[in-house]
């Protein structure tokens, strides 16, 4: 499965996934951006609290530029040093590590605008803000159950105790288990990536989706955000690809994300008409590929390509949407796709 860069997206989808097929078309799966309100939904936000986050909240911060040698080391033996107070400014002397002097709170800002559209549709009109990864790394600091102004003018400096490991499964369990019996949950979890227990989230969320699927509990959707100028997104994809019997996790970067409803994205649905009575989707060369006529333009499109296709058109309500499958493809009557920077595959929609 390839994800095309959101870069290449053209309103109004806010997601397109594709597979090559044997045959040398594609199977392609569509997202509509929209805003999709559910009765009984529950909302939250967990920012990540660990101490390779100070940085992002504003805090002078230390930031390793290159990996520790066998040199470093020794050097580090001779001088004698044996605690990390001891040997973190050694590594600083070294250039293992860099200081980063203080700077904009840029979590607060993303925090503030994010959970305040998260009240717009949770139940209880609010949202449930928690630090996770405080102290040992295991800890949570509940922020409170926030409604949508205090959500606008609250602020965000950090935990009390900034965790010295990021452990998510604790964040996790916490708004899984806390609004067990919502009909549908969405939790938005702010973090820079890095993970130290990667390989249990992973086995509890099997069998949350196992649970999911087999009706023992509703659906919920897990989004991780990364913010900062220093996210390590192979972990955030690994639990983006994970195969499960549901698919729980998308991911996003803040500064990639054009608007607040791609948080979204993958939470739209076949069931969901968007248009009654309308639709058609054309190849490249304008093969009708699928007639929506009779049963409405629904949030989530599949449909299948023929070989060399490289992109699509979408006629609805008179208009005619053209979607590029790549950069650079020149699509007669206008520019050349960009080409964007380089972004991540990324998978599955709430009932695939």
């Amino acid at each position: 499965m390839q994800t095309l860069a959101t870069q290449l997206v053209v309103e109004p989808f806010s997601k397109i996934n594709y597979w090559d097929l044997p045959d040398g078309g594609k199977r392609v799966r569509v997202y509509f951006l929209m805003e999709q309100q559910i009765e009984g939904a529950q909302t939250g936000m967990a920012i990540d609290g660990s101490g390779s986050m100070q940085g992002n909240f504003g805090y002078e911060a230390l930031r390793q530029v290159r990996e520790m040698t066998d040199q470093d080391r020794r050097a580090i033996q001779r001088m004698g040093l044996t605690s990390e107070q001891q040997i973190l400014p050694a590594l600083v002397k070294l250039g293992v590590f860099a200081i980063v002097p203080p700077g904009p709170n840029i979590v607060q800002e993303q925090v503030r605008k994010m959970t305040e559209y998260l009240t717009k549709f949770d139940a209880d009109g609010g949202t449930t803000v928690i630090y996770w990864a405080t102290g040992d790394g295991r800890q949570i600091e509940l922020v409170g159950d926030l409604t949508g102004p205090q959500c606008a003018m609250s602020n965000f400096p950090g935990p009390k105790q900034f965790g010295s490991e990021t452990h998510l499964l604790p964040a996790i369990k916490y708004f899984a288990d806390r609004f067990s019996d919502a009909k549908w949950g969405i939790y938005v979890f702010i973090t820079d990536g890095a993970l130290n227990d990667l390989d249990a989230v992973k086995r509890y969320t099997v069998q949350l989706a196992r649970d999911i699927a087999r009706g023992k509990r509703n659906d919920l959707k897990f989004i991780l955000i990364g913010v900062g100028d220093e996210i390590d997104e192979s972990q955030m994809e690994e639990l983006d690809d994970l195969k499960a019997e549901r698919d729980l996790w998308d991911h996003k970067i803040a500064k990639d994300m054009k608007v607040l409803a791609e948080i979204f994205a993958e939470g739209v649905s076949e069931k969901v008409i968007i248009v009654p009575g309308d639709g058609l989707i054309k190849s490249a060369n304008g093969s009708v590929i699928k007639d929506y006529r009779d049963t409405g333009l629904p949030a989530l499109m599949w449909f299948d390509l023929p070989a060399g296709s490289q992109w699509f058109t979408l006629e609805v309500g008179g208009q005619v949407v053209t979607q590029p499958l790549a950069a650079g493809v020149q699509i007669p009557g206008t520019q050349p796709a960009p080409t964007p920077a380089p972004t991540s595959a990324t998978v599955a929609c709430l009932e695939c």
